[in-house]
């Protein structure tokens, strides 16, 4: 079986944002995610593999056999605009989707340019959910 290559890591997320993020509205919303991440699942954050701070962990396997740990709450602030990785497909999930702002869903996160664009209200309520659907379906951090 192939070896996740996303896993937490030991590089320090403020040394990341000040060498991987080139601009400064990009930095400053990054350290904001971070405040807000850090205050809604109870965890600091940590790298995981190169590009994605994650926030806690949770362990998931799937019917392949297929296995492995990921962080409860992340985001990645790439070139073109921020991953989120806040959402989980529920049917709350998908209703507050409508009061979000400007983004773009993908299979498995949220693409934003920058947090002006946002609700942020409607993302602490996307990160509860989120970490409710773990603490309900997987071994996660969560559960304190």
């Amino acid at each position: 079986m192939a070896k996740n290559k996303t896993t937490a890591t030991e590089v320090n997320v403020n040394d990341f944002i000040e060498s991987y993020v080139d601009n400064e509205q990009k930095k400053a919303d990054s350290h904001e995610l971070i405040r807000l991440m850090t205050k809604w699942s109870g965890f600091e954050p940590k790298m995981w593999g190169p590009t994605i701070i994650g926030f806690g962990s949770y362990h998931y396997k799937y019917a392949s056999g297929h296995e492995g740990d990921a962080p409860m709450l992340g985001f990645s602030p790439r070139k073109a605009q921020f991953s989120l990785y806040v959402y989980s497909d529920t049917e709350k999930s998908r209703k507050l989707l409508n009061d979000f702002g400007k983004f773009k869903m993908g299979k498995a996160c949220i693409y934003m340019k920058k947090l002006s664009d946002i609700n942020v209200d409607v993302l602490e309520q996307l990160c509860a959910e989120s970490i409710a659907y773990l603490n309900e379906h997987h071994e996660c951090a969560c559960r304190k």
